[in-house]
């Protein structure tokens, strides 16, 4: 059989071309989609993975510690850590805000951690890419690559400064910010400590309050300004389980005994990506279909501009005896072939153009193979029209002339 397509293809190439390119850009925008959610569920993975933790123990009734609020005694670790089944235990806090360096505002979760010698507990940056760990009880941090800090560098966090000894990479939110860890005290200063001027009023408030200035109490009214002054809060505690214990049988324990929610590592990617960046997907999957439609629109269109362009060539073939599957085949053949332009054109879009986003991009193999057979699916359907067109041609039309 001739190469009808092809010959078709090479009569009017630069418009087949440009077209696959433009369908190629919507393409690229279209596995990039696809790859920001991959990136945010992997984002959402790779915060579990370097929180160390088997199981994180959170207030009572709430999805904390990263998909909601959560507020915790910080000395609850202690009789968590004597639990049976249960390795090591951490404090930790985290706080989504912004971190400022010189004139530049990062944002960045801030997370509290256990300095000193508590190397390897649950909550530490799992690697380092330059640098040492914290060591001091105050005023040093350990901040990720993609926040753009050096080593040297002093970054203010609320009212201290902070200078950074160490830098980790891939250490970021559910959101993709930057982590940036500070010790732990530091970090319960900042996340819940009131300013200087709430602080005044309060005690104003409560000179004020009679019920703090009873005669056979003395003291009283110093104890509770002192209490309003200290922080003894936590997010959350991270648990390490020892080696065989399962972990619904020590989080059960928990709860009962401690009266505090506990959640598993299936139970907590569940709230990460089930919860927190299911409206995300959502809009996600909503410009997929968006894309998809528009691209099916584009190829219908040229598709059937190339067949009305040649009606009478296609009248033609009828006459000397062409069978309708070949000229079925041919519009067939070109509409594959404009989707195997536009899906290589949108593949090295994408490759070069991922890493250029703000958020964490990742292209999974799997994702590009559904993508290119679901381009040549749409390629398929949308010939329909112009095929449709083809086989009604009358012979008649090729001496009419």
């Amino acid at each position: 059989m001739i190469s009808l397509a092809g010959r078709d293809i090479l009569h009017a190439w630069g418009k087949f071309v440009f077209t696959g390119f433009g369908l190629g850009l919507l393409i690229g925008v279209t596995l990039v989609m696809a790859g920001v959610y991959r990136g945010m569920v992997d984002d959402g993975k790779v915060l579990l993975d370097n929180s160390g933790a088997d199981l994180w123990a959170v207030q009572k009734g709430t999805l904390g510690p990263y998909a909601e609020s959560s507020s915790l005694n910080d000395d609850l670790y202690r009789p968590i850590l004597a639990m049976p089944g249960v390795a090591a235990a951490a404090n930790v806090t985290y706080l989504t805000m912004q971190v400022r360096k010189g004139e530049q505002d990062v944002r960045a979760m801030v997370v509290g951690i256990v300095p000193g010698d508590a190397w390897g507990t649950p909550g530490w940056p799992s690697h380092l890419v330059s640098g040492r760990q914290i060591t001091r009880g105050h005023y040093e941090a350990v901040a990720d690559l993609a926040a753009g800090f050096r080593l040297g560098d002093r970054i203010r966090i609320r009212r201290n400064l902070y200078t950074v000894v160490g830098l980790t990479r891939r250490m970021v939110s559910s959101n993709g910010d930057p982590m940036v860890f500070i010790p732990l005290k530091d970090a319960q200063e900042v996340q819940f400590l009131k300013d200087n001027d709430a602080i005044w009023q309060n005690r104003r408030r409560t000179e004020a309050d009679p019920a703090f200035n009873r005669p056979g109490v003395p003291g009283l009214l110093d104890a509770v300004i002192a209490s309003q002054s200290t922080n003894n809060y936590v997010n959350a505690v991270l648990v390490r389980l020892k080696q065989g214990a399962a972990a619904d049988e020590v989080a059960a324990s928990i709860r009962r005994w401690k009266r505090l929610t506990v959640y598993t590592r299936p139970q907590m990617e569940e709230i990460l990506i089930g919860k927190l960046i299911a409206t995300s997907a959502k809009q996600i999957g909503m410009f997929l279909v968006i894309l998809a439609v528009v691209s099916a629109a584009i190829v219908a269109f040229i598709i059937y501009t190339l067949t009305m362009d040649k009606i009478r060539e296609i009248a033609v073939l009828k006459l000397i005896g062409t069978r309708n599957r070949t000229i079925a085949a041919m519009i067939l053949q070109q509409a594959l072939a404009l989707g195997v332009i536009g899906f290589v054109v949108g593949k090295i879009t994408a490759t070069f153009a991922a890493p250029l986003f703000p958020k964490y991009v990742l292209l999974m193999p799997q994702d590009s193979m559904a993508g290119f057979f679901a381009v040549l699916a749409i390629c398929a359907l949308a010939s329909v029209i112009a095929i449709r067109l083809a086989l009604k041609v009358d012979p008649a039309e090729a001496i009419g002339g």
